[in-house]
């Protein structure tokens, strides 16, 4: 089923119940260039022309998200081990299928965290950050970094929204949605994981330690 024809039905559907209930709902369809991506509805939802609601949010369950490197690297160009204490900071934000990323303090952030806390009393966070440091031990001739992983949820539901005049021949309309944005640490059982992790250097990379100012030494350098 194509967006556009879930778009369709979906009016459809939900203008035959308001009638039925004594709502007064669009009884034009629209023409099929009319109707809107879900792109347009959610910039509809997010600015509050359109009056939207996140109905019946389903949580998923936790899982771990793929790891990614949220340190600087950090070279061994000397003959002996070496360790290092390094800082790292990482962010892990949220982002909804019909519409990429759920912006901090935005009208889409705000709808998802009342529906899902009434309906489950879970709180919901569209962005977590974490910073700390830990002791990095690269062998010789490689390089070391910082790994880590978040715990992650996904929240399926469908997105109502309201005009007061029709808009696309139609008050209402719906759009389907998952969100994916991370969960507390313990989540159904689920921890966050920071790990080292090394590799042998590149031959690019050789020859930064060849010669010149890291010529047997430890030194970082940016993601």
């Amino acid at each position: 089923m194509t967006m556009n024809y879930a778009l369709r039905y979906g009016s459809r559907t939900l203008a035959l119940t308001a009638t039925a209930l004594g709502v007064i709902a669009t009884a034009v369809p629209a023409a099929a260039e009319e109707q809107p991506t879900a792109e347009q509805i959610m910039a509809d939802c997010a600015s509050g022309e359109g009056k939207c609601s996140f109905n019946s949010p389903e949580l998923g369950k936790a899982y771990l998200g793929e790891p990614r490197q949220v340190s600087e690297l950090l070279f061994n160009c000397t003959d002996s081990p070496a360790s290092q204490s390094m800082s790292w900071a990482d962010t892990v934000g949220s982002s909804h299928s019909v519409g990429g990323s759920v912006t901090v303090g935005g009208g889409i952030e705000g709808i998802i965290t009342a529906s899902v806390t009434a309906t489950y009393n879970y709180t919901w966070q569209s962005s977590h950050t974490e910073t700390s440091s830990f002791t990095v031990s690269v062998k010789p001739g490689e390089v070391g970094w910082i790994s880590r992983a978040q715990v992650m949820r996904q929240i399926s539901g469908t997105w109502q929204t309201h005009y007061d005049d029709p808009k696309w021949g139609h008050y209402y309309w719906f759009v389907p949605d998952t969100v994916t944005g991370p969960a507390p640490n313990g989540t159904d059982g689920k921890h966050s994981a920071v790990v080292v992790k090394s590799r042998k250097m590149t031959a690019d990379e050789k020859k930064l330690c060849e010669g010149g100012s890291t010529e047997n030494k430890v030194f970082t350098r940016s993601r």
